[in-house]
C-alpha cells in the first residue's frame, strides 16, 4: 500500500489528464480517477489516457465508483463511495484480483467495510475541502485517533488512508498517529509547482 494516493480533479489551470501527469512525475504510485459528473463516454476518453499514463510510470490505477470500466481500462481496482455499489458485491464481479476500496466517515462504516472484505478504507474527511460534494462531518486528529483506536480493540487490520483537505504540514501528524497513508487532490493540483509539491510529499 503506498503512502500517498493523488485523487484526480480539475482546477482553473490544470484538467485531470496534465493534474495526473504532474503527480506521475513528482514520484506519486496510486492515481484515483475521481469524474463524479462525467458521463462513462467522457470517463472512458479521459480514463483510457489516464490509463497509459499510469503504465508508464509504474503506478497503481484506480477509478472512483464505475466497477463496470474496471476491465475496460485495464484499472488495478475500484473505490466505492457510501453511495456506490457495496464492496462484497463489486468483488463478486471483478475478482480477488482487484483492488476495492471503501469511503468510511465512522466506525460502523470500517466495520462494515471489513466484514465485505476491502482491501483498504479511504477515511475522512480530515477537514473542510471543496474538491468533494456532500461532505460527511470533519474528523480532524483527534476524530482518526478515536477510530484507529477502535479497530486496535475490534483486531481490524485494514489499511486507514486518510483524505479529505490534507495539507503538507498535516502529514507528519497523521502518519504519526497511525494512518497507513495519505490520499491528496487539491494540495497538489492548487500548489505553485505540483510536481515539487508532490516530491515533498514523499518525502515526509
Amino acid at each position: 500500500m503506498t503512502n500517498i494516493q493523488f485523487i484526480t480533479h480539475e482546477n482553473k489551470r490544470f484538467g485531470y489528464i496534465e493534474g495526473t501527469e504532474l503527480a506521475l512525475r513528482g514520484g506519486c504510485k496510486w492515481v484515483q480517477l475521481r469524474m463524479k459528473n462525467a458521463t462513462d463516454e467522457q470517463f472512458l476518453s479521459v480514463g483510457r489516457q489516464v490509463a497509459a499514463l499510469c503504465r508508464n510510470y509504474h503506478a497503481t490505477f484506480l477509478l472512483d465508483d464505475r466497477v463496470h470500466l474496471v476491465h475496460e481500462l485495464g484499472a488495478d481496482g475500484v473505490h466505492l463511495g457510501k453511495n456506490d455499489m457495496p464492496v462484497d458485491e463489486a468483488r463478486t464481479l471483478l475478482g480477488h484480483e482487484k483492488i476495492i476500496g471503501g469511503t468510511a466517515n465512522t466506525f460502523a462504516d470500517i466495520q462494515r467495510l471489513a466484514t465485505q472484505g476491502a482491501n483498504y478504507i479511504g477515511c475522512g474527511p480530515f477537514r473542510y475541502t471543496t474538491t468533494k460534494q456532500n461532505l460527511a462531518p470533519v474528523l480532524g486528529l483527534k476524530g482518526y485517533e478515536t477510530l484507529l483506536n477502535q479497530m486496535k480493540d475490534a483486531q481490524i487490520q485494514i489499511p486507514l488512508i486518510a483524505i479529505g483537505g490534507i495539507l503538507h504540514d498535516d502529514i507528519s501528524d497523521l502518519l504519526g498517529i497511525g494512518v497507513s497513508g495519505i490520499a491528496i487532490s487539491g494540495a497538489v493540483l492548487n500548489a505553485e509547482n505540483p510536481k515539487e509539491e508532490m516530491e515533498k510529499l514523499i518525502k515526509i
